[in-house]
């Protein structure tokens, strides 16, 4: 009996340590978020503490204009976090320097499912068969329109295809000369919606494993000379300088349509209170398919973190569908997983409800590490032809020629079977 009592008092005061294990004992794991992210993230990490207090995690905030270099920089120099949230078009280049790893491995034996998740947004943390990031949350561009006014031009169902698209455009200019239809930015980098169109078309990019420029090629051709039609119709804002404020431009009728995302649903109610009834989204109009792009941010870990495995715990505490409903109240961001969309304020709400639909219908970017160059010279080469520097096909020929150039090292690499 003595034998067992001091035993037992061995087992109780071994379980006491481990509970009140000093904090300096406990595995420090340090995050990474971008901007409204980073700055809201906090009032979720109490509940993740309760659950692994084995566990002392450390966030930092970063901007996001910013993040893309700082996490390069801290990655060559051995100061990167353990665990970060990621662009997703980030992805395909920072698994290129080795700066990430497989989560395959915690994929065989966890709650976190494929199918739970929009199947194009999982596709973009998806390279040659192994999966890198989780989506953390998610977003995309659908159309914003006056409901209003394309009611009175004819339209008052939402467009349904190009055809449409472009005729309800005529008559909006039509109606009312001094204004426009569409809202396209030709200043602010924005390659979204000509790759959009593109997609739609069933127009390549690139071609020969991502190595050379395809924009040449017939239907993807066709998608941009459509792209460009709405600035030489003057059916789009060509001059940036008429549209000093998006929300305003879009509350005077100085445009009734733009291609934006969810950030600007709130900022529209916030903005334009006036407008309640007279504008709303719809899933974006359809040629061959009605794609649009796949967008928003991953949780990925650092390849040789130490502490992969709590990573992994907190990966899956923030995909976890009340965790995920909680950062929808607390930032907007929309839910990567489509459970966490089962909520009052979400399926009540009929602006955030049309991205769910055209979130099902996404395509991701190219995987590659030289997009965001890739993107870039699209956009460049595309304002040539808006303000009638060149015509489109001159543009498309020197597109290509310079695509070539950006991909001569991934053309290399692929040669020696490096890719």
């Amino acid at each position: 009996m003595r034998r067992f009592s001091c035993l037992l008092l061995i087992v109780v005061a071994a379980w006491l340590m481990q509970c009140h294990r000093p904090a300096d004992q406990r595995t420090v794991l340090t995050f990474w978020a971008m901007g409204a992210e980073g700055e809201n993230i906090h009032p979720l990490l109490p509940a993740f503490a309760a659950q692994h207090p084995e566990i002392d995690l450390r966030v930092q905030t970063i901007p996001w204009g910013a993040a893309h270099d700082l996490l390069l920089t801290a990655f060559a120099g051995g100061s990167h976090p353990d665990v970060c949230q990621l662009g997703n078009t980030w992805i395909p280049e920072f698994q290129a320097i080795g700066a990430i790893q497989s989560l395959q491995p915690f994929l065989a034996d966890s709650s976190i499912l494929a199918d739970d998740y929009f199947p194009g947004i999982w596709e973009t943390n998806k390279l040659n068969g192994q999966v890198y990031g989780i989506p953390w949350y998610v977003d995309t561009r659908l159309l914003f329109y006056r409901n209003d006014l394309l009611a009175e031009a004819g339209y008052p169902q939402p467009l349904a295809n190009w055809g449409e698209w472009l005729e309800a455009s005529r008559r909006i200019v039509a109606r009312h000369p001094k204004s426009y239809a569409l809202f396209l930015s030709t200043i602010f980098n924005d390659w979204q919606v000509p790759v959009i169109l593109i997609l739609q078309n069933g127009g390549r990019l690139l071609r020969d494993n991502d190595c050379y420029g395809a924009f040449d090629e017939p239907a993807t051709l066709e998608a941009l000379s459509f792209y460009c039609d709405f600035f030489q119709q003057n059916l789009a804002v060509r001059n940036m300088s008429e549209v000093a404020n998006i929300f305003q431009g879009f509350n005077d009728g100085v445009f009734s349509m733009m291609i934006t995302g969810p950030w600007n649903v709130s900022e529209m109610r916030k903005r334009m209170p006036e407008l309640q009834g007279r504008w709303t989204t719809a899933p974006l109009p359809r040629k061959i398919n009605g794609a649009s792009l796949a967008g928003g941010s991953s949780l990925v870990i650092f390849a040789d973190t130490p502490h992969a495995r709590a990573a992994w715990s907190f990966i899956q505490y923030l995909s976890q569908t009340s965790t995920q409903q909680q950062f929808f109240r607390l930032t907007r961001d929309l839910p990567a997983v489509k459970a966490a969309w089962r909520t009052p304020e979400i399926e009540t709400d009929a602006e955030i409800q049309n991205f769910y639909r055209q979130l099902e219908d996404v395509l991701p970017t190219p995987k590659i590490a030289e997009w965001e160059q890739v993107a870039v010279k699209l956009q460049e080469y595309l304002e040539q032809v808006i303000f009638q520097r060149l015509t489109l096909q001159e543009a498309v020929q020197r597109l290509n020629r310079d695509v070539d150039r950006i991909l001569e090292k991934r053309r290399w690499m692929v040669s020696r079977g490096l890719l």
